[in-house]
Formats: C-alpha cells, structure tokens, sequence
C-alpha cells in the first residue's frame, strides 16, 4: 500500500515537472518572438531612415526601455573660448547681460532686448530686432543667450559686422571699453593686444590682481576693527 502511494506521488510529481517544463518552453518562445520582432523592427527602422535619423531613433528607443546612457553637455566657459577678451571685459558684458535679463532665465528675448536699445538711446524695428538676433542665434531659439551675447562683442572686434547693423550700435553705445576700441578700429586693437601679451600671462596677471585686490580690502577691513575696538576700549575704560 505504502508503495502504491509512493508511486503514485512520483507519478505526479513528474507530470508536474513536465507540464512546468512545457510552460517554460512556451514562455521563452514567446519571448524569442518578442525579441525577434523587436530586432526586426528596428533593422527596418535603420534600413528605411538615413543614418543619422536612425541613430537618433535607436537612442529614443533606448530611453524608452532604460538603456540610453545620459550624456553630458559641454560646460561653456567665455575665459577659454573669448580669449581676446580680458576677464574684467567679460564681466562687464555679464554685467550688462543680465541688467537686462529681466526674466532671470538666462537669455535676452526679442522684447528685453528691445527696452536694451531703447535704454542704449537707439531703439529699433520689430523687423531689425530680430535682425539683430538672427545674427548670432546659433540654436536659432529665437533669442540671445549669453555666449551668444559676447559674439556681438567678438564680431565687433573682428571687423565682421557692416556698418549699419544694430549689433554694432549696440556695441558703440555700451560702456564696455572693448566697444569703444570697436570704434577706432577693434581689429587692430586686439592684434597689439595679442603682440604685447601673451593670453596665459594675461590671465594670470588678472587674477593675481583680484587675489591682491581682495587682499589690500580685508587687510582694511582688519584695520577698522582695530581701530574701533581700540576707540571702544577708550570709552569703556
């Protein structure tokens, strides 16, 4: 009786075994299909579209399923790619820049850039407004952002905008004195500049001016509050 049962248990437990087995087959079938569809529709994807188009496809099929891997954008750093500028020239531009970015969003949009000339005391058209950014728009936004801001300057200096052209007002009018050379002939300004010093020595010699600068305002600062502890101390005494 005992092995009647147990063999009735071992019957059971293989036909179990076989149907698990069966499913599985089925399953990884199924999954073979998928895949097999998936590969097919992506090779006629590529077959169809021009290189580009199917890379950028495959890439936005990769993000779908979590396999895209995150890219990193370009630091854009004006000290290393303006380098005819000194530092003090692209602070002053970042300063008038972001006068004048009224949004905070880090772009001078068609309408900012309107009340800018008209702060400049050269107001123009709608039409020569976006005359203005279209000279620069790189990423043909629509408006300015701030490396595109410094090609007005760069292409000041280099001689490359015509004579009527607002980005050219708008360099004469600012009170970056990079604008005022613009007007004498910036070209040749900046071809002395570059005979007389060297872009690394330059640049180091300004930030050891700022570093000196700050240095002589603390050492103020110290003086100060000595001399009004010791004026306090007088009192209290």
């Amino acid at each position: 009786m005992a092995s009647e049962e147990l063999a009735q248990k071992l019957q059971r437990r293989l036909q179990l075994e076989e149907s698990g087995a069966a499913a599985e087959g089925e399953a990884e079938g199924v999954k073979g299909a998928v895949a097999a569809e998936d590969v097919e529709e992506r090779s006629c994807l590529t077959a169809s579209a021009g290189a580009e188009l199917s890379a950028k496809l495959c890439r936005r099929q990769d993000i779908n399923e979590g396999a895209a891997q995150p890219r990193r954008a370009a630091v854009f750093n004006p000290y290393t790619e303006f380098k005819e500028f000194s530092r003090r020239q692209i602070k002053d531009m970042e300063r008038m820049f972001r006068l004048y970015d009224s949004g905070r969003d880090g772009y001078i949009d068609l309408m900012e850039l309107k009340l800018m000339m008209e702060k400049l005391g050269a107001p123009q058209t709608h039409l020569g407004l976006k005359n203005m950014i279209k000279e620069v728009d790189e990423d043909f936004d629509g408006k300015l952002s701030f490396r595109e801001f410094l090609l007005i300057f760069h292409k000041a200096a280099a001689g490359e905008l015509e004579e009527d052209s607002g980005l050219l007002t708008l360099a004469k009018l600012s009170e970056i004195d990079v604008s005022i050379e613009g007007v004498k002939g910036a070209k040749n300004f900046f071809e002395a500049k570059a005979q007389a010093l060297s872009s690394a020595s330059k640049f180091e010699a300004e930030i050891k001016a700022e570093q000196d600068e700050r240095k002589r305002e603390e050492e103020e600062r110290k003086h100060r509050r000595a001399a009004f502890r010791e004026l306090k101390s007088a009192f209290t005494q």
